[in-house]
């Protein structure tokens, strides 16, 4: 799964439970052009009608506007010379954490870097994308292992 991607349905998932988002999947890939952020980019307004009501994804038309929003943002960045993929990995200085944890009362919600995170992204125009939601992405896109020590998949995403 690619970053924008990612980004994107950890937004869709604020306030959702994630296998939620995760059962939907497919039905975003297809209706948002695999996440191209080109394609989205040139999404009318009627077509985001169109999409808000289709039962494949969450029908909730601020978050379907915000991928469209987060695509012109992510275009943005690419103009002006910044690699997203770069800019989401240096708030982890380009080197995941392990955060070795042992119990799951020691998982934050967010972090300074998630909030730093969140407030440059929506400096840039992205939305839906909170302190906790980008702890999420950071989490579920790599920067960050949470697994439990005692967990069969720490010693994998380490």
């Amino acid at each position: 799964m690619q970053l924008f991607e990612l980004l994107n349905l950890e937004g869709q998932q604020a306030g959702l439970s994630w296998i939620t988002i995760l059962n939907k999947r497919e039905g975003y890939r297809q209706l948002f052009a695999g996440f191209d952020p080109v394609k989205i980019a040139r999404f009318t307004d009627a077509k985001l009608d169109k999409i808000a009501s289709n039962p494949l994804i969450v029908r909730h038309r601020q978050k379907v506007e915000s991928i469209r929003s987060n695509a012109h943002a992510w275009l943005a960045m690419r103009e002006a010379g910044q690699d997203f993929s770069e800019f989401v990995w240096s708030y982890v200085n380009h080197e995941a954490i392990d955060n070795a944890r042992t119990c799951m009362s020691e998982v934050p919600a967010k972090t300074d870097a998630s909030t730093a995170m969140s407030k440059q992204l929506k400096k840039l125009g992205f939305a839906f994308v909170g302190p906790t939601t980008c702890y999420a992405f950071m989490q579920a896109g790599g920067m960050v292992n949470d697994h439990l020590t005692s967990c069969p998949r720490h010693p994998e995403v380490a």
